[in-house]
């Protein structure tokens, strides 16, 4: 079954640019990656540029409407995901605390719908 692991991070939360803590955390992250690749797990994934960069859209009574950065005003924003391939939620828990980010933010787990036209 596959699993998206979505990273929400207080930007304020973070280890900052340069330090020995944000150098810890991006090692964690080629860790994780490392692990989850050797474990044949891993599917996707990538960080997001930050939330100046995004424009939301809705289709309300037939007119697009756009807005500059997300949607949802929150402490923490979406910055990144993973995408696993594993047996059961249990197994992406685990790879989700082996995270960096874990440590501060929060990670999302949650599993894949499984489209297939032939069964609508």
């Amino acid at each position: 079954m596959q699993y998206m692991l979505l990273i929400y991070t207080s930007p304020d939360a973070e280890p900052v640019y340069g330090t020995p803590e944000f150098q810890a955390m991006m090692q964690g992250f080629s860790d994780f990656n490392d692990r989850a690749n050797a474990d044949g797990v891993l599917r996707g994934g990538e960080a997001l540029q930050g939330i100046e960069t995004a424009t939301s859209l809705r289709l309300r009574g037939g007119k697009v409407e756009t807005m500059d950065g997300p949607f949802a005003e929150t402490r923490e924003h979406l910055g990144g995901y993973y995408i696993l391939d594993v047996p059961d939620l249990d197994a992406a828990l685990r790879y989700a605390a082996l995270l960096p980010v874990a440590a501060w933010g929060t990670i999302e787990v949650r599993p894949l719908m499984s489209y297939n036209p032939a069964n609508l």
